[in-house]
Order: C-alpha cells, then structure tokens, then sequence
C-alpha cells in the first residue's frame, strides 16, 4: 500500500467540541496511516475528496498562524479526537509540533490521544502547560493481535513511552480502547500499567459502518469459538457481556485498591494515588447527556 499524502490549507485548527471532555477539538491531518482496522473516525472520509480507502491516505493540514493564543487561556485542547497526532508523518511534517509551539504560554489545557511513542520529541514542551494530559490506546498485550488491528508502534513501545511521560509528572491515561469481548484481557493491562498512569479508560467496541463488516469477518476467521458471543452482542443488541464486565471490574479494582467509577464521573474526581479506572461502556449515551448539560 503507498499512503496518499496531500497539503492542504485550512481557514484554522481549532474546533469547538461537542465532547464532554474538552472545548476544543484539534487535528492536525485529516486521516490516519495507523489504519485500525476498528477506526470509529472513518466517516471523515466524507469530507475529505479521496477516493482511497480510509487508512491510506492522510492530509497535511497548514492553518495561518493562530492571532491571540492568550484568548484560550483555561480552555481545554484536545488533540486527536479524529486523527492520531503523532502519526509516523509528524515526524517529518511537524504539523502536532507546530500547534504546540503556537500555544505554548497561552494557559490552555492540552489533552492528547496517541498510539505512538514519536510524542516523546515533544516531552519537554507539552510539559510546559498547565495540567497536561497524554493518553495511550492499549486493548491488548498481544502483539499478534495488534500487528493484526492497527499499524502503529508495538504495546510495549507505547507502554514506556507513557512511563517516561509519567516519570516525567505529566498526567497519563491507559486508555483501553476498544474492547474486543473475549479477547482483551482488562485485569492484565491494568496489572502492567497501573504503576505508570493516572488513569484508566474502559471503552466498548462499538461496531457500526462499514467496519462492522471488516471486524465480523476477522473474529470469524481468527476466533470462530467467539462468534456465538459477538452475535450476540452486534447483531443482537445483548449487554450482557458488559454488565458482567462491569461487575467484574468492581471486584477487581476492590482488590486491587483502585478507584472505580462510571461514564463522565471521573472529570469531577482529582488525578490521584490509585489510578481511577472508569468504565465508559457505553460511551454513546454520554455524548447526548453532556449536550443537555450545556443547555
């Protein structure tokens, strides 16, 4: 596969967001060559004029020069909500740094979603602002599967990417995302991470799009024990892993002595010892309640 790469002006960067977790949306390309095979952000294929499948191609994005970057001071940036900001590009185009460069000193708040460890050039500078936030997608600790999910670096590179950052006093997340029933061990991620993060994130797999397809069709191929449970799940509506997940998750945090919590809860708790892991099982019910709160 050779990746379609384009540069493209745009009127600016800075989005408003609709997300409870932030006020502003940033993306840098528009695409991703980490090219999941679960990727929720496909549909922004359709404002984009490529004829290529989502996953090969990425566009560059160049904005003028961001005027009053003061005027952001207390607002959260989240960056990525929609492309991995440190994609293997960033290394060469700079887009991610770029941004950082004109916010720094402005008092904004960054949040940071990535599955690379290329965010370690910029250590130092997204230390720089306040309450730094960086999270790392990690659904499994096989490195098979996810050779077989996703195009980005290794499990283990993006675990002491996140212990550096850490070590480093910036907040982190484990963010283990999606969930593959039968396949992602939680307890065992949480056992490598949790002495390296602030918190963790549960996330479901949401299967919807064209992607419903492409996943059905591998757990088909790879896993065929499991397809009874995931007919249940995607064709059938059931919830029943998830509630036994749930229930599961409350008596090992008990033991271990972790904070547990549920959805959007966790915004209102401080980042402290323990790490919380916060079940965010069923995401899609959130985005609507945050709407109505900021009615």
């Amino acid at each position: 596969m050779k990746l379609v790469v384009k540069d493209i002006d745009v009127k600016g960067i800075l989005t408003k967001s609709n997300l409870p977790v932030s006020d502003y949306s940033v993306n840098p390309y528009l695409g991703c060559e980490h090219s999941c095979k679960y990727c929720y952000a496909s549909f922004m294929k359709r404002f984009s004029n490529h004829t290529e499948p989502w996953g090969e191609f990425v566009d560059v994005k160049h904005w003028p020069e961001i005027k009053k970057p003061e005027k952001y001071a207390g607002k959260e940036l989240f960056i990525g909500s929609v492309t991995d900001p440190y994609q293997p590009l960033e290394e060469k185009c700079g887009r991610t740094r770029t941004l950082l460069e004109q916010m720094q000193g402005s008092g904004c708040k960054i949040s940071i979603a990535t599955k690379s460890d290329l965010i370690l050039r910029d250590l130092d500078l997204i230390k720089s602002f306040p309450d730094a936030r960086v999270s790392w997608s990690i659904n499994t600790l096989d490195e098979n599967f996810q050779k077989d999910m996703d195009n980005a670096v290794s499990i283990e590179r993006r675990l002491n990417a996140m212990k550096e950052f850490y070590n480093a006093g910036v907040r982190t997340t484990c963010f283990i995302s999606p969930i593959f029933p039968g396949i992602t061990d939680v307890p065992a991620i949480i056992h490598r991470a949790k002495e390296q993060c602030n918190l963790v994130w549960l996330e479901n797999l949401n299967l919807r799009g064209g992607y419903k397809t492409v996943i059905m069709d591998y757990i088909a191929d790879k896993y065929l024990h499991l397809m009874p449970l995931y007919e249940a799940i995607y064709n059938n509506k059931d919830r029943s892993y998830w509630a036994s997940l749930d229930e599961e998750m409350k008596r090992f945090t008990a033991e271990e002595g972790l904070i547990y919590v549920r959805n959007d809860d966790s915004m209102q708790r401080p980042f402290d010892e323990p790490p919380i892991v916060v079940n965010y099982f069923f995401h899609e019910e959130i985005i609507p309640s945050a709407k109505k709160k900021g009615k």
